[in-house]
């Protein structure tokens, strides 16, 4: 599903791993979104640092300390906590407790046919040394989702798989109690896509070194931006000039609003005439705009932590007594009320 065909009042739940501080790929993939989905749906974040452990168990304390970045983040783009329930998933057992039941209703080999899994695994050449949490991610994520009854997951297009699997176990659990206890949910998939690294080899990724933080100073922006790359049979100002696979023009065709003065852009570029450190210079002027109120946002909310985390504690306590009356009544068509 687009997110300009969404119906309203939706419930919806999306988050970050706290593995690092979010970058220009979140916040096209994601934050957008999320910063118009909190005025017209229920909206639940999801601060996932418990499934970062699923490959960062050697590193807990980048874990913890990211939790702290990724909600300074959330604020700094515009991300209401008066809107948005933004929450911690570690203190929310009741996932815990929904992902033991539901791991009942799906088999190791079906897990191992997940695409995403697979190709996670793959990227990380686990091969056989696979971590039970990392291959039961699937498992976790349906937990996460159904905990608040959650009817769209915004997502990339490489991570649909894993809301088909969940739907997959709420079919199977609702058949299993016969009742519709939990709700099946859509994913919601970015028109853009994935946006790449400024080396456009790659997804953007921090661990690739290939990123640009949302809260990058205006040099880093710069530097950044004279690094991207272009077309490398492009050698003279003249040369005819190749549009696709150019990373400046693919964050031109994400960050500039006026689609016809990109689409002019390309023209001139394709036609020679045109040389890389125009687009260039157009393209940093762009996310020195976008950027530099959010790094002055950031700045103020880093000033006082404490206040964040205590906002933090509030919207846990408002997830976790949504996620207490799901697991209540999963635990009920269960049986397991004995008392």
């Amino acid at each position: 599903m687009n997110s300009n065909a969404i119906p309203p009042n939706q419930i919806i739940l999306t988050g970050d791993r706290p593995t690092g501080p979010l970058h220009l790929g979140h916040y096209v993939g994601s934050l957008k979104n999320r910063i118009t989905f909190q005025d017209q749906h229920t909206q639940f974040l999801m601060l996932a640092d418990a499934q970062a452990f699923t490959d960062n168990m050697g590193d807990r304390d980048k874990v913890r300390r990211n939790v702290l970045e990724v909600a300074l983040d959330y604020l700094a783009v515009g991300i209401d906590p008066a809107k948005s329930t933004i929450f911690i998933q570690s203190q929310l057992p009741e996932l815990t407790e929904l992902t033991f039941y539901y791991l009942n209703l799906v088999t190791v080999a079906r897990l191992e046919r997940n695409p995403t899994v697979k190709e996670e695994i793959r990227l990380r050449d686990f091969q056989r040394d696979i971590p039970a949490g990392f291959l039961a991610y699937p498992v976790s994520q349906t937990a996460d989702i159904t905990a608040f009854k959650a009817t769209l997951v915004p997502v990339g297009a490489d991570q649909a798989p894993m809301i088909e699997q969940s739907n997959e176990i709420v079919r199977k659990f609702n058949t299993n109690v016969g009742q519709d206890i939990l709700v099946e949910a859509a994913p919601v998939i970015p028109a853009l896509g994935r946006l790449p690294g400024i080396d456009g080899k790659a997804k953007m990724s921090k661990s690739l070194g290939n990123a640009l933080a949302l809260s990058a100073s205006a040099d880093e922006v710069s530097k950044a931006v004279k690094m991207m790359y272009t077309d490398p049979n492009h050698l003279r100002v003249d040369d005819p000039g190749q549009v696709e696979g150019n990373v400046v023009f693919t964050y031109l065709d994400a960050f500039e609003p006026d689609i016809a003065f990109v689409d002019d852009l390309k023209a001139k570029y394709r036609r020679g005439g045109l040389g890389d450190m125009v687009i260039k210079r157009h393209l940093e002027q762009r996310l020195q705009a976008l950027l530099a109120p959010i790094r002055e946002r950031r700045a103020e909310f880093a000033k006082d932590p404490v206040e964040v985390m205590r906002m933090l504690a509030q919207g846990t306590d408002k997830a976790r007594a949504v996620a207490a009356q799901t697991l209540s009544e999963v635990k009920a068509a269960l049986g397991l009320n004995y008392f």
